[in-house]
């Protein structure tokens, strides 16, 4: 490791131990690392204005996040809550069901995890504590765990980060998700069948056909958005960038003009959000460009890439250090800023050792979703501590089923590649 990449490290670190926010540490580590090797400062701009500049794709990060933020401000998240309930509730630990199955349904809309915790999640928490009975701590660990779904299951904003760092199309990637997405929703909902019988969980009668049909009336128009979303991308109509637009848009249509929930005061209060939650993921990936360009310079992704193959490493035995990896860190560093920086270092191992790059990247993916929600620093765990008013210790008392079960999905997504790559290929990626 060279004196100039040291000081980077060091760097970053030490501003981000400072708290300074993770996107400007990288940038101040980049100038470091170009200072200390004698080259011009200048290239720090040409490389984050030129990156930025020509990656049509990263437009979809910020109308994803504007489309997730209108959908948990208007009333589209409670009315997707009340058709769930309506359709599953009336099972034994029916309000866990119901959980899952609204995180399934607004995943193929938001594309985030935090978001999905915020906006249903938030319901589902209050539901299940205030009127099921459960336990706060079981309520918020299930909460956490069915947000992860979110991003696996399209539209995804870390898969178009990857997308971004990777050359991989974003319509195979989206596809990719959908078979492992759900496959953890029902290793979920089995985890909650187990606990909820062996705790004797109180269950209602069903309420009929008509009130599930008036809520699934209510919750038509938001049930459009993944058809007209996903419908158009593998279609051909538009790209995932105008994906995203079109969904954001459509958004808050319904919400302000269908629903009347969205006002001009709230709607700007929306567009703030976004707009900061947008320029936090940007000055990220403007980080991360930097990042990248001290990592090909040293040839670290090479280096990487020889010492594996060097060392007789197997596919599955490259894919299990990775999965251990992101495991730790997701749930020490930002998604964004995992992708960003260790794909690229990566890469060109995976493309040595002739494993998927679509697979590859739903793997990543999942492994950081799961880093979300393992203590003791999970970022979900957090947040779902903190808008539910409950304690850390709690949520983490009643976590290991869930975690468990997202484990179990990685596990076989991990050995078996055709459950990310069989849909891509129906499709002809």
């Amino acid at each position: 490791m060279t004196t100039p990449l040291i000081f980077l490290l060091v760097t970053f670190v030490a501003l981000s131990l400072a708290q300074v926010p993770l996107g400007i540490a990288m940038i101040g580590g980049g100038f470091v690392y170009l200072a200390m090797s004698g080259q011009d400062l200048g290239i720090a701009t040409d490389q984050i204005m030129n990156s930025l500049n020509t990656s049509y794709v990263l437009l979809a990060v910020p109308m994803f996040i504007l489309a997730a933020n209108v959908m948990s401000a208007g009333t589209i998240s409670e009315r997707l809550w009340r058709a769930a309930d309506m359709a599953v509730g009336h099972v034994r630990g029916g309000l866990g069901h119901v959980t899952i199955l609204v995180a399934v349904i607004f995943s193929s809309m938001s594309g985030s995890a935090i978001a999905d915790a915020a906006g249903p999640g938030m319901i589902s928490l209050k539901m299940m504590r205030d009127v099921g009975g459960f336990r706060r701590g079981f309520a918020a660990a299930l909460t956490a765990a069915s947000a992860t779904i979110a991003p696996i299951i399209p539209p995804s904003i870390p898969m178009v980060l990857y997308a971004l760092n990777a050359n991989a199309s974003v319509a195979a990637l989206f596809l990719g998700g959908i078979v492992p997405g759900l496959m953890m929703a029902v290793f979920l909902m089995l985890a909650v069948s187990y606990v909820a019988r062996r705790s004797d969980m109180p269950h209602r009668d069903w309420a009929g056909m008509r009130p599930l049909a008036k809520s699934l009336g209510r919750a038509a128009l938001p049930m459009t958005i993944p058809v007209v979303l996903l419908g158009g991308i593998w279609s051909g109509a538009f790209t995932p960038t105008e994906a995203a637009a079109i969904a954001a848009i459509y958004s808050m249509l319904i919400a302000s003009l269908a629903y009347r929930a969205l006002g001009l005061a709230r709607l700007w209060g929306v567009l703030k959000e976004s707009m900061q939650a947008s320029v936090t993921v940007m000055l990220l990936i403007a980080g991360a460009f930097l990042m990248n360009y001290a990592i090909a310079a040293e040839q670290l992704d090479k280096l990487l890439a020889a010492w594996v193959i060097g060392a007789d490493f197997s596919r599955l035995e490259f894919l299990l250090a990775v999965n251990i990896v992101f495991l730790l860190l997701g749930c020490l560093i930002d998604t964004g800023t995992l992708i960003l920086v260790l794909v690229p270092l990566l890469l060109p191992t995976t493309q040595a050792l002739g494993i998927n790059t679509v697979h590859f990247g739903v793997l990543i993916t999942i492994n950081i979703m799961i880093g979300l929600v393992t203590p003791p620093f999970g970022m979900l765990l957090f947040t779902l501590s903190r808008l539910g008013d409950v304690p850390i210790g709690e949520i983490v008392a009643d976590l290991l089923p869930f975690l468990v079960a997202l484990i179990a999905a990685l596990a076989i997504v991990t050995f078996v590649p055709s459950t990310v790559l069989w849909l891509p290929s129906m499709f002809g990626y």
